[in-house]
Parts: structure tokens; sequence; C-alpha cells
């Protein structure tokens, strides 16, 4: 067993929202309920498929009470406090430990493009900021624009706060080689690479698809912790079909609203501009995707 203050079957939840927008935080702490009933240990509030770009701060903090109020002492509920201003997520990191936020996610400042040691400054800030509560980081260049080096991240193992990096950056090498030069826990930040990352010694995952398929992966960690490569590799395989209609039709968000609501979790798959719905198509492969998976009866 890995010990870690995060969990390893982790979703960035959706944030439920009525037709006007509005955040249902009835339906937020419903949706909790339902992960940490279906094979979570821990869950991530406010992260990119939260729809954090358009959620105010004081929506933020909200929802990070929400969720601790329906599930905390089920789980553990991580925020994500980073932004482009460190000024900003520090104070988002105070802020939603008040909340009761267990643990923080810090994703690299995005668009500003900073140098490395600017960067490991701000991860330096940020995690003070947050009282020493167990820290994330998170590595997806493909967003921010700017890709942790090896080195900025070997050098933020060593801010006493700082015990994990959720990857999306896809480099199994340098991950690897990170594994064994530090103490750092790694988690997979891409649902199509889960099983890669584990099978080379990640601690979990930080999921979109665990929205419909926690149980799964809860059994597909189990698996790789027991040497069950061959049953890893089954549930991966069948996930195939949700993994590629949730992440590869549309927007992950998007079409993660579209499949709680396809499930009876949650009323409504409202968003913000810039996401909508998209046609009835992605609907479409997206049921087919969950019922091939075996995730949604036929015909439901």
């Amino acid at each position: 067993m890995v010990d870690t203050p995060f969990g390893r079957v982790i979703t960035a939840m959706v944030t439920p929202m009525h037709a006007d927008g509005s955040i249902d935080y009835d339906g937020l702490q419903n949706l909790a309920v339902y992960l940490a009933d279906h094979g979570h240990d821990g869950l991530l509030v406010n992260g990119t498929t939260g729809e954090s770009a358009t959620t105010t701060d004081e929506e933020d903090y909200a929802c990070v009470r929400a969720v601790v109020e329906a599930v905390g002492d089920r789980v553990e509920v991580m925020a994500g406090c980073g932004t482009n201003d460190t000024e900003h997520s520090t104070r988002a990191a105070r802020e939603m430990v008040a909340c009761g936020a267990d643990a923080l996610l810090v994703v690299t400042p995005y668009y500003n493009k900073p140098p490395q040691d600017c960067i490991l400054e701000h991860f330096r800030l940020v995690a003070e900021a947050g009282g020493g509560v167990p820290v994330m980081l998170y590595d997806i260049p493909g967003r921010t624009g700017t890709a942790l080096s090896t080195d900025t991240i070997r050098r933020a193992a060593d801010i006493p706060a700082v015990r994990a990096v959720k990857d999306a950056k896809g480099d199994f090498f340098e991950a690897s080689r990170l594994m064994s030069q530090t103490d750092l826990l790694w988690y997979s930040g891409d649902d199509i690479v889960n099983l890669p990352h584990l099978a080379q010694g990640a601690t979990g995952v930080v999921s979109v698809v665990g929205h419909v398929a926690g149980d799964r992966y809860a059994e597909m960690i189990g698996a790789v912790d027991r040497g069950d490569l061959s049953r890893a590799r089954e549930i991966h395989r069948r996930l195939i079909p949700a993994v590629d209609a949730i992440m590869h039709v549309s927007q992950g968000a998007i079409q993660a609203k579209a499949a709680m609501k396809m499930l009876g979790v949650i009323s409504s798959d409202a968003l913000r501009m810039p996401y909508r719905q998209g046609p009835p198509e992605h609907q479409q492969r997206l049921r087919a995707g969950l019922e091939e998976s075996g995730l949604l009866k036929t015909g439901t």
C-alpha cells in the first residue's frame, strides 16, 4: 500500500450548474457523494475540468466548503489554487485551506511563461501560503505553454509541502528518473496514459474519466499493486471506448458533464462560455462509448 495524503483515485470534478450558469451546490454535493461511493479516495475541486477559468474566487471557496461538508470525512479533498498571478494564488491557497481543503493543486503559471527559477519561487510561495498542507504540482505544458524541467521538479521536491506531481506532459523516461531520484508521489494527469504511468510506479491518477470509471480505476490500481498486469490491461482496454468518447470527441469537461447527466448523477449539463454542449452526434458517441465500456446499460 502507498502512503499518500491525496488519495489514489482522484477525479477532477465538474462543477454542476443551473441552466442560467449559476453553480448548483446541491448538485455538487450529490456528485461528490456519488464519486466517494464509486472508488474514489480523493477529489479535486476547482480544477480545469471544474471550469475554474470562469468561476469567481467566492464561488471557488464555496465549492470547497460544499465538497468538504459532503464527503470530507470520507475522502481527501484537494483544491486547485494555481493561477498565473502569484499573489492571487497565495491568497487562494490560504482561503481554500481555511475552507477545509486537505491538499492543494498548483499549476505552472500559464500565458506569461515565466522562466524556471521564477516558477520554482512561485511554487515555494504558494506552498508556504498553504500553511503546510500537502501540495501537488501540475505539469501540463499543452495548456500552460511551459513545461517543468527535470531540474525544477527535482528542486521543488525540497520544498517541504510539495509532495507530488500531476503529470500531463507524458515524458515517461523523465518521470521514471524523478521517481527514482526524489520522494515525490507521481500521478497520471492524462487518462489516455493512466496504465503506463501506473506500471512504472505512479501512485495514482487525477482523472476526468474517473467520473464514470472510478471503480474501474481503483481495480486497475489494485491489480498493478498485486503485479497482475494482465488484469490491469484488461481494465484499460475495456475503458478505451469511454476514454475516447470523453477525451477525444470534444473537450473533457464538456463530455464529463454530459456523461454525469446521462447517468442521472446531475440534473443539468449546463456550462459557462466559452464551453457549451456540442451537437447531438457528440452525445451519441458518448453514449456509445459508455455502453461499449460497460458503464451504461444499452437503451438507458
